[in-house]
């Protein structure tokens, strides 16, 4: 982390992420990208552990509560605490679709559906791109 490792996150400037984040890790985390499915780093971890924001480090989702899916990216069926995210809707790409974006920094991180047949507690799937993530494993 550069010299902002303490600055609050509404206070950073796009170019302040830019400079903090990798181009690939800007491109979704600041612009709403997608990483290609069956690529990320998370997509198949079995860690036990708690996924942060890439961006800022909250803390987002629980491996307790990620299932395997088999879409291409990692999916959890409900988040670590109900303030940890914040849901937005999405009518890009000519779709609608629930955005999910971080509470913290306003990062993307993916998108959640619902009603898919998931033998989950919630019937959702939060499906985070791996890149939006890093993964702090269990001591």
């Amino acid at each position: 982390m550069s010299s902002l490792e303490n600055t609050p996150a509404d206070q950073i400037t796009e170019d302040q992420w830019r400079e903090r984040l990798t181009p690939d890790e800007y491109a979704v985390l600041r612009k709403a990208g997608t990483e290609r499915p069956f690529t990320g780093e998370y997509t198949d971890t079995k860690t036990e552990g708690v996924y942060a924001c890439r961006a800022c480090g909250a803390e987002l989702f629980r491996s307790s509560e990620k299932f395997e899916s088999h879409c291409g990216w990692p999916s959890f069926f409900d988040p670590k605490d109900t303030d940890a995210v914040i849901l937005h809707e999405d009518r890009s790409m000519g779709m609608k679709r629930v955005e999910v974006v971080c509470a913290n920094c306003k990062s993307h991180l993916g998108h959640v559906f619902e009603g898919e047949g998931y033998d989950t507690p919630t019937d959702q799937r939060y499906c985070i791109n791996s890149i939006s993530l890093t993964l702090r494993p269990k001591e």
